[in-house]
């Protein structure tokens, strides 16, 4: 379905409620994503690869879930997506609350991963089909400071409760932040036109070519942008308690202040110069937030590290996104953005198990230190694809 028209109206009704709902979910998901790892080793006795899997099986658990979601938006199965996927989130949250043994938890991890596999293909789909075409990279630069900002404020916020009422209020408030979005979501699908049936032939035949072809490299790069994030997500309580940082959830609240300062700025730098503006430079922000971070010996070390963490995080996210919905038909964005939320997922589960590893046998820091490898390398690919694109676009011209 395309909602697309002439008019350039971006803030509309529609797009408004979806930001909101998509920062609900990603609130929710990070208050948990952040917090449950601690929890598991210190209540639950967990080793540091059953910590590592509190992550991973989410991660693995989402992308199952989205190969089935991409084929039911294609197929109009949009509301049935956000209902249930928010239906089977909320039981898996007050699964949490009754898991006795770490088995039980991994389970439940699962289980919010198939949930939230649905409602977070949904939204962003959604997204992109109210935006104004000339206005993508705005648009998209905006909707995704939701989500920028829930992995931001939501590990904030989840720490300090975990760290102060406890284990329960934790997850009453995650599950509140869940259940708004049932009301929200109810009065969203009365504002949007209803779904209409896209043929599916024509992008699954597209999807064979073209269409992977062109989502394979920003997917990559996504991906590598996402292991650093897994680290930050899976270890960083263990690591203010290993260098004595009594604040160390400070780290999301001032990349939170990062982000919110570069995501406006940084749709509009997409739209004018594209991709390349932000992808290059954001990875020097990220490879200096992780050393930084890997130095850090008090709270006021945090906020230069967190500031270029979220300047390079909150500028390249929203623009590996932008690029991968640009790149496919109108009817394949569900596919498009669950491909990028995939890569995301498969990321921060690859980094979360790599890292760990790292962190059995050395430090935290050195771990975080090993992460910034991850982004050098994107640096690496994408400069190596823009030298194979420029070569390529020379000798289609000299033989013309």
């Amino acid at each position: 379905m395309v909602l697309n028209t002439t008019s350039d109206r971006l803030w509309t009704k529609s797009f408004i409620l979806l930001t909101i709902c998509n920062l609900l979910l990603f609130t929710g998901l990070q208050m948990t994503l952040s917090t449950l790892p601690a929890y598991a080793e210190e209540s639950l006795n967990a080793s540091s690869v059953q910590v590592s899997l509190v992550t991973s099986l989410f991660a693995l658990s989402a992308i199952a879930s989205r190969l089935f979601s991409a084929k039911a938006m294609e197929k109009g199965g949009r509301n049935l997506l956000i209902f249930l996927g928010l239906a089977v989130s909320l039981v898996a949250v007050t699964g949490y609350y009754w898991a006795g043994s770490i088995t039980v938890l991994l389970l439940m991890r699962m289980l919010f991963g198939i949930g939230f596999g649905m409602a977070s293909t949904a939204f962003p789909t959604m997204a992109s089909d109210v935006i104004p075409i000339r206005r993508m990279g705005e648009g998209m630069g905006y909707f995704g400071l939701s989500t920028s900002l829930a992995m931001s404020a939501g590990p904030l916020i989840g720490l300090s409760l975990l760290q102060g009422p406890g284990f329960g209020s934790l997850l009453l408030v995650t599950a509140a932040a869940l259940a708004l979005i049932f009301p929200l979501g109810y009065r969203l699908t009365a504002v949007l036109p209803g779904q209409h049936k896209e043929p599916a032939a024509v992008p699954a035949a597209d999807f064979k070519g073209g269409a992977f072809r062109r989502l394979f490299i920003p997917c990559l790069l996504n991906l590598l942008l996402s292991v650093s994030y897994g680290g930050l997500l899976g270890f960083l309580a263990l690591y203010g308690k290993e260098a004595h940082l009594e604040h160390i959830a400070y780290f999301f609240l001032f990349n939170a202040v990062a982000i919110v300062i570069i995501r406006p700025l940084s749709g509009k730098i997409y739209d004018r110069f594209g991709p390349a503006a932000l992808l290059i430079p954001g990875s020097l922000f990220i490879i200096g937030g992780l050393l930084l971070l890997s130095f850090a010996s008090s709270t006021a070390a945090l906020f230069p590290a967190a500031l270029c963490y979220g300047i390079g995080f909150g500028s390249m996210q929203p623009a590996l996104q932008t690029w991968m919905i640009q790149s496919v038909d109108t009817r394949q964005r569900g596919m498009a953005n669950g491909m990028f939320f995939n890569s995301l997922d498969l990321g921060v589960a690859i980094g979360t198990m790599l890292l760990g590893s790292v962190a059995l046998y050395n430090t935290y820091a050195v771990m975080y230190r090993y992460s910034a490898m991850a982004p050098a390398l994107l640096l690496l690919v994408y400069i190596a694809y823009l030298a194979i694109r420029r070569r390529s676009n020379r000798t289609t011209v000299a033989s013309a």
